[in-house]
């Protein structure tokens, strides 16, 4: 427990997910200090970032390549080479031995509230402390900012409305009727197991996109950078699926033959017992699962992070991870660097960039 005074430093990493531990890592290779010249500050109770709370049927067969974060392989630390584990296991596993590898000592559970400016510095408001740094490296992601869009009669709807970030265990859903909205990665892979169990309605804003062959390195960096376009010209970056498209998969083959791919357009309103298509059509729900994306936890920045009129950020920066109108801010696991490719190379950038703006070295 940190006691309840001011800390000061230099640099303060937010969040220590994938993004936050490759900046830590590549501050101390750059010969900063833990603790005196940077810290860390991570709001979930144990390491593993947002994996720690993702359902545990996901296994790391049915998730794109997690990368290896800089100087410690992922394979090093599972206990055998199937693909069948756990990844809310596996990955914090990883990077709990990857923090104590590297003495990457992080605050935890330390949840910053809100950042403000104070002459030169950043002033870090935490239930615990007031940090104040020079500059700041913002890792947070998505998780804790799940995304569900309003539709008409919303209010009205007297069953459960979830979000992805919601799924535990398919028996939840056994004997309802579940309508499953959204077409990316989580929805397919939620479609499959609860259809197992109990009865669906697979609902897309587009039609789904199926992509042939492996998401490889190259798919990987070609998505990176079609988002790191739009952030560059301070648009808000698109979802990962809207670039990627979806794997056509055996599984998603299986899911052909079992009848549960029929995919109907989004509906235009809510009822009391389901939802309503504009042509008069209407499907009784007992659950409307929504699995329609994270948008970038950065609220508790508002104070300090300058805004464009369409809600984008302008960035820049060898891999877009600089605010280009505060420099002093970094923002990784925002926009191309909202993948386990894209935030190990943003670490770097950001680490090495913010250091030469605030001349540390």
């Amino acid at each position: 427990m940190i006691n309840n005074i001011r800390y000061k430093t230099k640099i303060a990493v937010i969040g220590a997910g994938q993004a936050g531990l490759s900046s830590a890592y590549h501050l101390k290779k750059l010969g900063l200090e833990i603790n005196r010249d940077f810290i860390i500050l991570d709001e979930a109770p144990s390491p593993g970032g947002a994996w720690q709370f993702r359902w545990s049927s996901l296994t790391l067969s049915t998730v794109n390549k997690i990368h290896d974060l800089p100087g410690m392989s992922f394979e090093e630390t599972l206990t055998n080479k199937e693909t069948e584990v756990q990844a809310n296991i596996a990955v914090p596993n990883y990077f709990d031995r990857y923090q104590k590898r590297f003495g990457l000592q992080v605050y935890r559970p330390v949840k910053v509230d809100r950042v403000s400016l104070h002459g030169q510095r950043f002033h870090i408001d935490t239930a615990e402390t007031l940090f104040s740094a020079e500059g700041i490296i913002n890792a947070t992601g998505t998780w804790e900012n799940p995304y569900i869009p309003y539709y008409p009669g919303a209010d009205l709807f007297q069953g459960e409305q979830l979000h992805t970030k919601d799924f535990k265990t398919t028996d939840y859903f056994r004997n309802k009727h579940v309508i499953i909205v959204g077409g990316g990665i989580s929805a397919i892979q939620l479609l499959d197991q609860i259809s197992a169990v109990t009865t669906t309605t697979w609902v897309t804003r587009r039609p789904p996109l199926f992509r042939e062959g492996p998401f490889d390195d190259m798919a990987g960096h070609n998505a990176v950078a079609m988002v790191e376009e739009r952030v560059r010209q301070g648009l808000p970056p698109l979802s990962v699926v809207s670039v990627t498209g979806l794997p056509y998969s055996t599984e998603i083959q299986a899911m052909e033959k079992r009848g549960v791919l029929t995919r109907f357009p989004m509906f235009s309103e809510i009822t009391a017992t389901g939802v309503k298509w504009e042509d008069g059509r209407e499907e009784r729900a007992d659950i409307i699962l929504w699995n329609t994306g994270f948008k970038s936890s950065l609220k508790h920045l508002d104070a300090v992070l300058p805004k464009e009129e369409n809600g984008g950020i302008l960035m820049n920066g060898r891999l877009a991870t600089m605010v280009a109108k505060e420099p002093r801010i970094h923002l990784v696991g925002y926009g191309p660097s909202a993948s386990t490719i894209g935030a190990n190379r943003a670490g770097s950038a950001a680490a090495r960039e913010l250091v030469k703006t605030l001349n540390l070295l």
